[in-house]
């Protein structure tokens, strides 16, 4: 059936929990790395941009969702405020950029928890196990990612103690001299700006939360605030521990810190949290992105199939079973090394249109002051613009492409007209 609707099931608790979720993920166990090789010790300066970018964002999005409170965050705010041809771009960026992201998740899970020959396999089996619990029902997946975030901000909390009680830390590796320049203090945001997207998935999930007005602007703020902490006290800690060139050095930061402490015991925690967090992501980034895909799909900007809500768990099932099918296909078959540039490109094209959306609202609809998108335009253009060429090229290869596909089928569509 394509004209139900979604029901409102979710409270602040859930939703703020979604949002960690999703932000307290992957990342965190792998974004240090690549932002201490861009910035060295002033990846807190990036952490901090990255952070302020994020921030904008999340007031733009929490501002639209209350105003717009359904499924599919920024593509509806783009239509709504700006035009169908912005809401299309929102959300098709959204869409490819969120499904390399979930291909990442499931990579990266399998890095952590399976021996080489086994991971591409078994990061096909968690997107399987994973799609099915969404199709159970948003509930279901507002449970287990309680308890996913739970296990791994456990382990990130060992982590720091490990490091600050049972290591050497020294504030010195922190401040020591380095040749970091402005480009690499922003190429570490963007990289470290990945790590904070996560907030978008509250702004997609309007249909199904109550009294969204209320609950969506504040768990925005309330999830972005608590990751930023984590981050936070985790990269003070990798610094003090690692310095910057261990940082740098290092595929898995969090577990090296843990291993070079008295702590032995907490590197396969660090692990377990691994692990953990890239199943919490991949598991609000399948929800999210079908919900954008639903609320594309009721407009004709995807196939108008994947617009079906189930009878029963009141889910998007067709878009989740067909972007589990893609996730899947791309686990067995591509390296995806690379996509976290690529995802950051969309996710930034995303933020972009959701701020000059925001800029267009009124003052009975504007909860922040109208700086705050201005900055969110100027920060979203800057990071994306310190991003690999290789991703630029391919972000805007892949939107022309959608692009070109929307005016195709218009001009079909009113030649049959």
């Amino acid at each position: 059936m394509t004209d139900a609707g979604l029901v409102r099931r979710l409270g602040t608790g859930d939703a703020v929990l979604i949002g960690l979720g999703s932000m307290v993920g992957a990342g965190v166990f792998a974004a240090f790395a690549p932002a201490a090789q861009a910035a060295g010790s002033a990846l807190l300066v990036g952490l901090v941009i990255a952070a302020a970018v994020a921030y904008a964002n999340a007031t733009a999005s929490a501002q639209l969702a209350a105003q717009y409170p359904t499924s599919g965050g920024t593509y509806v705010f783009g239509r709504e405020r700006l035009g169908p041809w912005w809401g299309f771009v929102a959300g098709w960026s959204f869409v490819v950029g969120k499904t390399a992201s979930c291909a990442a998740m499931a990579l990266t899970f399998a890095a952590y928890a399976v021996p080489p020959g086994w991971q591409r396999p078994a990061a096909a089996g968690a997107v399987v196990a994973l799609t099915a619990v969404n199709l159970r029902g948003i509930t279901r997946t507002a449970r287990l990612t309680r308890v996913v975030v739970a296990v791994a901000l456990a382990a990130l909390v060992t982590a720091v103690l490990a490091a600050l009680l049972g290591g050497d830390p020294s504030w010195a590796r922190v401040t020591a001299p380095g040749g970091a320049v402005w480009s690499g203090v922003l190429g570490s945001a963007g990289l470290l700006f990945f790590a904070f997207a996560g907030y978008a998935r509250l702004a997609t999930m309007g249909e199904e939360v109550r009294d969204p007005a209320r609950t969506i602007p504040r768990a925005i703020q309330v999830a972005l605030g608590l990751a930023l902490l984590v981050y936070a006290a985790v990269a003070v800690a990798l610094l003090t521990v690692l310095g910057p060139d261990g940082v740098a050095s290092s595929a898995a930061p969090v577990a090296a810190m843990a291993d070079a402490t008295g702590w032995s015991w907490a590197v396969p925690v660090v692990r377990l949290g691994a692990v953990a967090a890239s199943l919490g992501a991949l598991l609000a980034l399948v929800a999210g992105v079908s919900r954008t895909a639903l609320a594309m799909a009721r407009t004709g900007d995807l196939p108008t199939a994947l617009a079906a809500v189930h009878p029963r768990y009141r889910v998007p099932h067709r878009a989740e079973l067909a972007l589990g099918a893609v996730v899947v296909v791309l686990v067995l078959t591509v390296d995806l090394r690379g996509a976290i540039g690529f995802s950051s490109f969309g996710v930034l094209v995303y933020y972009l249109v959701a701020n000059l959306a925001a800029l267009t609202q009124d003052r009975a609809h504007r909860r922040f002051p109208r700086a705050l998108q201005v900055l969110g335009v100027a920060g979203c253009a800057v990071l994306a613009a310190t991003l690999p060429v290789g991703a630029v090229v391919g972000g805007i290869a892949v939107l022309a492409v959608g692009v070109a596909g929307r005016a195709l089928r218009l001009r079909l569509r009113d030649g049959r007209g």
